[in-house]
């Protein structure tokens, strides 16, 4: 068995700054001139500096798509005359209900918490808020799916139309929202002062890039990702941290869990009372951890293949001589998931039979329907973000988020923005903040390889996924699957979650949990309104569409479906047996210092 020393160079080339670009022939025989391309590419980047990564052309030639498909649609055209005709008409009855005795002929989406304040309801701020809902109603109907309009076309137009209109909405202007002018009225203005000061710190942490200290109480492995343990493993890409056992008994089978590259692991170990991992050890579970490096420029040639092997597989084989002659349950969560997928079908493929079971925790295998992450994603966005990611060697998570907030502007910046700016309430410290600010990177060729093999082609539901120069079938993967989607993820929709089913054809038990992407899934057990629905598909069973299966369920369970797992895992372990020792020195495994090791205090 072959070992990877305890601190290894990247060998993979680099695509940063200093790397060698392909000489481009040039028509007529002159001499190559790779400069020419360089020239591009930089130009190429610093314009994706300044439209935060966003390639603003396609979102205009979606524009002329839909503008011209709806000249040559008369039908549409008088459609949209009766909705303004009938939208104006309930907004005059509306005005003339000065006493506001009948109910509001248009109401906020369920998801839009911006007129939850009981001021909307009074005039005029209701006739304000109305007016906006009635023109968001308008817009939604104007941007439906026409015959001859792209698809992506029309979701780009309708995506432009609710980024304006959130932006002109009255809640986010002073005079125009009851709330702002209460608490003004309240506190004699000081709010207002207060969030000037604060959009004041805001902007210069942005413009320098400096980020605010951790919060008295939350420091990273004294207060939170402090559950005891040690790293027995280190490479340039990973540390593997085994969790001390908390129990005289563990099930056989140990637990390894892949997080996402994009995170740092510890938001599965944030404070105690929050945290999966702790939970798992409590419950008897011995449980391996990646926490994966922050990647530089000097590692801009990671690539996805490097994740798998000398990620998920070289951690595969620590644990194997830590605890062996032992299969593993193996968790991934977000694009840990995802390379965890790829991973076991590999091993499959290869008669590798080391997996107990595979949980995938708000993971895609398909892509074909990621919501509107995928408005961003076609090929000239891809090559502008590559220029960038060239020219920087990662890209930086601010750069990602951002595609991610205008997902849900009225939640995720507008709201904000008013609780902070105008109300002058200050955002809460809680352990889930502090790991959101921790921002990660990158590595530019895996992502580039990301984005086009996975996002732009779906290679892997496909069956178009190459690994090792054979292709991989998701299929192929016979150990026991526990798939976990959440109800109100932007990322990872549950409708794209849920497709694992129809990809894979192992026995499959599936949990659809309330709450996001993140909020969903680290749900600790007493935590109040959570709910979830589990459901069990034996291996052969035909495929039932997600909004069917929705609608034979029972009613939500309330509570974490962290138990529910709990009890899986252990129903697909052998036995229970004393705790196996941290590391395995004389295998060349010593342990190399305490959880929760060095890369996660990368920055």
């Amino acid at each position: 068995m072959s070992r990877t020393p305890a601190r290894q160079k990247t060998v993979a080339p680099p695509l940063g700054r200093q790397a060698a670009l392909p000489a481009t022939p040039v028509p007529g025989g002159c001499a190559p001139e790779p400069s020419h391309r360089t020239l591009d590419r930089r130009m190429r980047a610093a314009q994706a500096r300044l439209g935060a990564g966003i390639w603003t052309q396609s979102f205009w030639e979606a524009w002329l798509d839909w503008g011209a498909q709806v000249c040559l649609s008369p039908g549409r055209q008088i459609e949209l005359v009766e909705q303004a005709r009938r939208s104006s008409l309930a907004l005059m009855m509306q005005a003339l209900d000065v006493g506001g005795t009948g109910p509001p002929p248009f109401a906020p989406k369920g998801y839009d918490p911006r007129f939850s304040d009981p001021g909307w309801q009074k005039p005029p701020f209701r006739f304000w808020q109305q007016g906006f809902l009635a023109l968001q109603e308008w817009w939604d109907l104007a941007t439906k799916p026409l015959p001859g309009l792209h698809p992506h076309s029309a979701d780009r137009a309708r995506f432009m139309a609710r980024q304006s209109l959130d932006l002109m909405s009255p809640s986010n202007v002073l005079w125009f929202n009851p709330e702002i002018i209460a608490h003004t009225q309240r506190r004699l203005g000081r709010n207002l002062a207060e969030g000037a000061a604060d959009l004041a710190h805001d902007i210069a942490k942005t413009l320098s890039q400096i980020p605010d200290p951790v919060p008295e109480g939350y420091a990273i492995g004294t207060d939170i990702a402090c559950t005891p343990g040690q790293v027995v493993f280190r490479n340039d890409l990973f540390e593997l941290i085994q969790y001390a056992p908390q129990t005289d008994k563990v099930q056989a089978e140990p637990i390894l869990i892949v997080p996402a590259w994009i995170m740092k692991y510890y938001v599965l170990d944030l404070s105690p009372q929050n945290s999966m991992i702790r939970y798992l050890v409590q419950q008897g579970f011995t449980v391996f951890a990646i926490s994966w490096c922050n990647p530089t420029a000097e590692q801009a040639g990671l690539s996805l293949e490097d994740y798998r092997k000398r990620g998920v597989m070289a951690a595969l084989e620590v644990i194997g001589a830590i605890v062996p002659q032992r299969q593993v349950h193996a968790v991934g969560y977000c694009l840990g998931g995802t390379i965890l997928a790829i991973a076991a079908a590999t091993m499959v493929r290869d008669g590798d039979q080391r997996l107990a079971s595979v949980t995938l925790m708000a993971a895609q295998v398909d892509f074909a329907e990621v919501g509107e992450l995928l408005l961003f994603i076609d090929e000239n966005q891809v090559a502008f973000l590559e220029d960038l990611m060239w020219d920087q060697g990662y890209l930086q998570r601010p750069q990602m988020a951002r595609a991610f907030s205008t997902i849900q502007t009225e939640d995720l910046i507008y709201s904000r923005a008013v609780r902070r700016y105008y109300l002058g309430t200050q955002d809460v410290p809680e352990d889930m903040g502090v790991w959101l600010a921790d921002l990660t990177r990158m590595p530019a060729r895996m992502h580039s390889e990301y984005l086009r093999a996975l996002l732009l082609e779906n290679r892997l539901s496909a069956g178009r996924f190459a690994v090792e120069g054979g292709v991989i079938s998701l299929q192929a993967i016979t150990a026991p699957m526990f798939v976990v989607a959440t109800e109100a993820d932007h990322i990872a929709p549950w409708t794209s979650v849920y497709k694992t089913r129809l990809f894979t054809d192992a026995d499959l038990s599936f949990v659809l949990g309330s709450g996001g992407h993140n909020s969903g899934i680290v749900v600790p057990p007493g935590a109040e309104g959570p709910v979830f629905r589990l459901a069990y598909q034996a291996r052969g069973a035909p495929y039932i569409p997600p909004q069917d299966w929705l609608a034979q369920q029972p009613v939500a369970r309330a509570g974490s479906w962290w138990p529910a797992w709990a009890d899986w895992l252990a129903r697909h372990s052998s036995a229970r047996m004393p705790p196996p020792e941290l590391g395995a020195a004389a295998l060349g495994y010593p342990p190399l210092g305490a959880a929760p090791g060095e890369y996660i205090h990368q920055s």
